[in-house]
């Protein structure tokens, strides 16, 4: 049973990221692929329909962590405090940046919430993927629980290291490399104009970029723990993710040279997906991994709830309505945004 909701919850997140990834990488790239404001109107207007239902996954992705896993999801909460409210901040500035650039005519007033939407969108991927790179590198979680970590000691991933050192920052500015060019992407297939074509030339310069990144990142992973390749060894069934990755990468190069933006895009998603994947599924059972003692680790079999098993069922009949919902709104905006005698959002 813990397996499964292991599995549950890794793969909400995998799709968050998917999702909420290219309105970050919109974000990024806004003062970058647009010029102008009716340029920037149009990237916004490429997300404004489901920027906000995206995040949808990150909140479902933490009420299921909270049923199945609760000893993982407060110790999370209270060890992340800073971080959890550097997030909270970041989120609440890049909604209102959408919502309130357009309130006003006044040059300053949509120079300010556009860099603003650029800043926060850049500071949630960093910060994002160094959340990774904790579950990854470990925290020192003892008997009595994970006290709030600083934001850094001393940047080396010691023992009391804190939620920045070297390793997870190199995470993080993975992450804001592969966001970017998934929004990119993303405003390849969506937009028509001036926008598509410098979306796509950045992607292009931006390839190399993000697989020097993954090397780098593969390897200091491996450093820092060499028991993560005994792991997807003993589960041979994880090469699948990473095949999945390779796929993706792959077509990220090849199908923007050929005109062909949405299969560039979903590569972009297998690439993402299989990153997620491949990092959850080499770190299982382990949620929280003790730097200080294993023993104090917790795992998905000893922080499983025992009422966990009675929620199937409305999981199930709410991933349908979820899925069903998604699917519809996508369908109905795949249309091109175009940038010439359009409004924007």
């Amino acid at each position: 049973m813990e397996a499964i909701w292991f599995a549950i919850v890794a793969a909400m997140l995998a799709i968050y990221a998917v999702l909420d990834g290219f309105d970050f990488g919109a974000g990024i790239l806004h003062r970058i692929v647009a010029k102008n404001d009716i340029e920037r109107r149009t990237v916004i207007r490429a997300i404004g329909p489901i920027w906000d239902g995206n995040e949808v996954w990150l909140i479902a992705a933490g009420g299921v962590l909270f049923m199945a896993f609760p000893r993982v999801y407060a110790t999370a909460f209270s060890g992340f405090y800073m971080g959890l409210m550097i997030v909270l901040w970041l989120l609440i500035l890049r909604g209102v940046a959408i919502e309130f650039r357009s309130h006003q005519e006044h040059l300053l007033w949509r120079e300010f919430w556009d860099t603003i939407f650029s800043i926060a969108s850049t500071l949630l991927a960093v910060v994002f993927g160094a959340t990774l790179g904790n579950l990854v590198r470990g925290v020192p979680l003892d008997k009595d629980g994970l006290p709030g970590m600083p934001l850094f000691t001393n940047f080396l991933p010691r023992a009391h290291a804190g939620i920045l050192d070297w390793y997870t920052i190199l995470v993080g500015v993975f992450t804001l490399a592969v966001l970017a060019i998934h929004g990119a992407l993303y405003l390849a297939w969506r937009t028509s104009g001036p926008v598509r074509e410098r979306s796509v030339a950045l992607a292009s310069q931006m390839w190399k970029v993000v697989l020097i990144l993954w090397v780098i990142v593969t390897l200091a992973t491996i450093f820092i723990r060499p028991e993560t390749i005994a792991s997807h060894a003993s589960r041979p069934w994880t090469i699948a993710f990473v095949l999945m990755s390779i796929g993706g990468i792959t077509g990220m190069y090849v199908f923007p040279r050929k005109g062909r933006e949405l299969s560039a895009f979903l590569s972009s998603c297998a690439f993402l997906l299989g990153l997620v994947a491949t990092s959850l599924s080499g770190n299982y059972p382990y949620w929280l991994r003790s730097t200080l003692d294993p023993s104090h680790s917790l795992t998905a079999s000893n922080s499983i709830s025992p009422g966990a098993s009675q929620a199937y069922v409305w999981f199930g009949a709410g991933m349908v309505l979820t899925v069903g919902y998604f699917t519809y709104l996508f369908h109905s905006m795949r249309e091109k945004v175009g940038s010439e005698g359009e409004e924007g959002y």
